[in-house]
């Protein structure tokens, strides 16, 4: 039997191993002591496993690199994942959006039921175990060895050691400095799935405030590059949530090149500027012998009351009779544009996904082995490839992985 040997037991790597496994002697090594760690943690512990969208839609929203996956999407996906769950005793529900979860909301079950599958399979795994180099003989990978000086032999390696973000869990750049030490090429890291940060100094004040269904709009150097609907929230530091960390990817990219880059949320987005006038006059008319903080409450949450007040120039106390017209088309405009700079992203080691890694024109996207040395083949976010939330990244690796580890025992 061809000897494998996986490096990183995260999502690529186990269904790598599984794969190959099946008509090899396969040894999977993970620097960390336990499997799926950063599996444990995603989609708020819930693990997003997979999207129900078609092909098409799937690679639009993998904006790093999508059409290398091709291949790998038509070898193994979202329905081979449900149904490969379904045979390891994970059953999975579908969600809003098409993504797909256990149905236990658990993702130590789907850990759990990968671990048992490795165990299944007869895989040797070889935890707290790092790989200090690639041994490399005539240009074809023979090996690895240990930081412990161990040599383990193979006929192929699958690196599968993930990106550079959230280092916790395994996925600390390691993979990637393997890569580039036997010649491959290294696209710059950068955090894509990240919260942001801001200096606008209303913001700390409503830490923790969530909002729902509202339009944000994305400025950069004044001109709007990007639109999303859907839901965020304010921290200490600035903004989070599903459409923030989608937006995230291209805001980083852009401020690395220098450009400034301002976020504008409309909190009506159902509604045109006349119609939100008159919203706000029906609510004043309602509550016209109350204080104007007090006559909000219908329009706003209330932490964001006095802040939006404070935006437009409005006096909180003053009673609604004594707003003018110009002050209450003043809050209109707010209401739709609440305007604030973004400073910076959080640090890489804080994102979900970290986009760039391994230049994938050095890939052959049909094996998912390395142009440059024989034997060598990569699967999950070790690779240039990042998408957007929903469990389009997690089936990436997935199919990613299936395909390397078959290809790899051929």
């Amino acid at each position: 039997m061809k000897k494998i040997l996986v490096i990183g037991a995260g999502a690529a790597g186990i269904m790598a191993a599984i794969e190959a496994a099946k008509t090899a002697e396969v040894t999977l090594v993970e620097q960390k002591d336990k499997i799926g760690r950063k599996l444990m943690i995603t989609g708020k512990g819930r693990c997003n496993i997979t999207n129900t969208a078609d092909l098409t839609t799937f690679i639009k929203n993998i904006p790093g690199n999508g059409k290398f996956l091709y291949s790998a999407f038509k070898n193994f996906f979202n329905d081979d994942v449900v149904k490969f769950f379904t045979t390891i005793g994970v059953k999975t529900k579908v969600e809003r959006g098409g993504r797909v979860f256990p149905k236990s909301d658990s993702a130590f079950d789907v850990v759990n039921g990968l671990k048992n599958k490795l165990y299944d399979s007869n895989i040797s795994l070889l935890l707290n175990t790092r790989v200090a180099r690639l041994i490399l003989k005539d240009n074809c990978v023979t090996g690895i060895e240990t930081w412990a000086g161990k040599i383990i032999l193979a006929d192929a390696v699958i690196l599968c050691a993930g990106g550079a973000s959230y280092p916790l869990t395994g996925s600390d750049g390691s993979g990637i400095k393997l890569a580039q030490e036997v010649g491959h090429t290294i696209t710059p890291l950068t955090p894509a799935l990240v919260p942001l940060e801001s200096d606008a100094p209303w913001i700390k004040g409503i830490q923790g405030l969530s909002l729902r269904n509202v339009k944000l709009s994305v400025f950069t150097n004044n001109k709007k590059s990007d639109e999303l609907f859907g839901e965020m929230m304010f921290t200490h530091f600035g903004v989070t949530g599903p459409i923030i960390l989608s937006a995230s990817r291209a805001i980083a990219l852009n401020m690395n090149k220098g450009k400034k880059v301002y976020l504008s949320v409309n909190l009506k987005p159902a509604l045109n500027s006349h119609q939100v006038d008159l919203r706000i006059q029906r609510d004043f008319e309602k509550y016209k012998h109350k204080q104007v903080k007090n006559a909000m409450t219908d329009l706003l949450p209330h932490k964001l009351i006095p802040i939006i007040l404070d935006l437009s120039y409005i006096d909180a106390e003053k009673s609604v009779s004594e707003v003018t017209k110009k002050e209450r088309r003043q809050l209109a405009v707010i209401l739709q544009n609440l305007s604030f700079d973004i400073t910076k992203t959080r640090p890489l080691a804080e994102a979900i996904v970290t986009c760039g890694g391994i230049r994938v024109k050095e890939i052959n996207p049909q094996t998912m082995q390395s142009k440059l040395v024989k034997n060598l083949y990569f699967a999950g976010e070790v690779l240039d490839i990042d998408g957007y939330t929903g469990g389009f990244n997690l089936q990436a690796a997935f199919s990613m992985g299936y395909t390397a580890g078959q290809m790899a025992v051929r």
